[in-house]
């Protein structure tokens, strides 16, 4: 296996996400308030979005339309096949939120996000502004309704987001307690109150966000400390080194077998002999 770097001059990479129908990943660079593209086929970067909203986490939705997470504009919106953006959600209970950071779509139609408070702590990934919500929590925005309500609460820091293959359990990452959290997902939507899966080792950086491979091992951004990987009894098994401060992964590829990883200024990636989990939930399933 060999890392290669893709790209190399954003200021602050995160939220890479592989777009199968056009074998791209598009990823955001935060201070420069862009989104940027890689095309598989030629290699060939380019801009996706620009001004993004200091555009955070990306993934699908089960029609295959990008969900964004934008911090500056502290919202989250999705993009329509034809282009146009539809804001999903940006308050509670009347209150804007923080700066939405991840966000993941169950089967179910079902769109959960965190909210941390890293975009209004000052003026370099989004705006400085007070939180007018008072905590960081995770939230879920009901498929039919639109309604946005608290999924699980009690975080400093909820960062990256993701389910178990089965969708039985999401499991959320505090970057500010260096620890991921567990949460059993019941019939009707809610949450368990969460049991702690992994802590990050003494000097091991940071945890962001986190992924599926299909054999159910967690691999987890790390920061500092590269690329993590849990057992699913949550014991470390296996890390990779890599040469700037990892933010975020994402499986992609035609195999779903190739690890796109943002760090720093750059976009990596690596064929892995892992496959990731299925990329996209299908609503109805």
């Amino acid at each position: 296996m060999r890392l290669e770097r893709l790209y190399g001059d954003c200021r602050w990479a995160e939220g890479p996400l592989y777009l199968p129908a056009w074998r791209q990943v598009i990823w955001s660079d935060i201070p420069n308030d862009r989104m940027l593209r890689w095309d598989e086929m030629t290699g060939t970067v380019g801009v996706f979005r620009t001004s993004a909203g200091h555009s955070n986490g990306n993934t699908l939705d089960g029609q295959g339309r990008l969900i964004t997470c934008e911090q500056g504009n502290r919202r989250v919106t999705r993009t329509g096949h034809d282009g146009k953006v539809t804001v999903i959600a940006d308050r509670f209970e009347g209150r804007r939120l923080n700066s939405p950071n991840d966000a993941v779509v169950r089967s179910d139609g079902s769109i959960w996000f965190s909210d941390p408070d890293f975009g209004i702590t000052s003026d370099y990934e989004g705006h400085r502004a007070e939180s007018e919500i008072g905590a960081c929590h995770v939230y879920r925005v009901d498929p039919g309704t639109g309604e946005v309500r608290i999924a699980a609460d009690g975080f400093s820091g909820p960062n990256g987001l993701v389910f178990s293959p089965d969708e039985r359990q999401l499991y959320v990452s505090d970057t500010r307690l260096n620890r991921i959290r567990v949460f059993d997902v019941r019939d009707d939507g809610t949450l368990s109150d969460g049991e702690v899966f992994a802590e990050c080792r003494p000097g091991g950086g940071a945890f962001d966000n986190i992924r599926f491979d299909d054999a159910g091992r967690l691999w987890v951004a790390a920061c500092d400390d590269g690329v993590h990987c849990y057992a699913p009894d949550g014991t470390l098994i296996g890390r990779l080194v890599v040469p700037e401060t990892v933010s975020n992964i994402a499986f992609g590829g035609p195999k779903n077998n190739r690890l796109f990883i943002t760090a720093t200024t750059s976009l990596y990636s690596l064929v892995m002999s892992v496959t990731g989990a299925p990329r996209i939930a299908t609503e109805g399933r």
